[in-house]
């Protein structure tokens, strides 16, 4: 339902944004090139398998533990635009 000056697609195309947004935002954090064999915070080893599975990778999986950590506190999500958050 859509009001205003809003199409009847405002909410949809909104979503799809969001979407969109996220998707880029994750494939432009995958790493790229050659996988390192030693990690780049800590310096300990990178395990064959790991090299593998993942090409480009630069962090053991300890230090991408804490990586992923860090990046888990942002939210790229915009909640006050939420139907949810309006009902307040």
């Amino acid at each position: 339902m859509a009001s205003g000056w809003a199409n009847d697609d405002a909410v949809q195309e909104q979503i799809d944004s969001t979407i969109d947004d996220a998707i880029a935002r994750a494939r432009s954090e995958l790493p790229t090139g050659e996988s390192l064999e030693y990690c780049e915070e800590c310096g300990d080893p990178i395990p064959q398998a790991r090299r593998k599975a993942i090409p480009g990778v630069r962090l053991c999986v300890k230090c991408q533990q804490e990586e992923d950590a860090r990046k888990a506190t942002f939210s790229g999500y915009n909640r006050r635009g939420s139907k949810d958050s309006q009902l307040r």
